[in-house]
């Protein structure tokens, strides 16, 4: 087989194949790596809400158990905002028991907020 001249080579050499890949992984990592910190900064952000719906729900309890015992409703309240500030209560009786409802809204990061809520009962005794 000849070659007539000026007709490109099929074999490339060594530094063109080289050259042809140079700064391929410096471009994937360049588009992976926003999508990677955002996965872990929503899973953070869920992470902490978790925890601040925990904090929430035994805030609520306390609440519900002080109201319980007979405690005034701004005990109770101050209770609840010393545990988790920023937090709205509302009380309701049922039969026997005294019913505490709260709500918090929770933000991750700026633009996703969303509201949080726990509910306990405690026996009316205190009454």
């Amino acid at each position: 087989m000849t070659r007539h001249r000026g007709a490109p080579s099929r074999r490339p050499t060594r530094g063109r194949a080289l050259h042809g890949d140079q700064g391929a992984v410096a471009a994937e990592l360049a588009l992976a790596l926003p999508a990677v910190v955002l996965v872990l900064l929503l899973g953070a952000g869920g992470l902490a809400a978790a925890a601040r719906q925990v904090a929430l729900q035994d805030a609520v309890a306390d609440t519900a158990r002080l109201l319980g015992r007979g405690e005034d409703t701004a005990v109770a309240m101050g209770a609840l905002h010393r545990a988790v500030p920023g937090a709205h209560a509302s009380f309701a009786p049922a039969d026997d028991l005294v019913c505490a409802t709260a709500t918090l809204r929770v933000s991750v990061g700026t633009v996703i907020s969303f509201p949080l809520r726990a509910s306990s009962c405690a026996l009316d005794g205190g009454r």
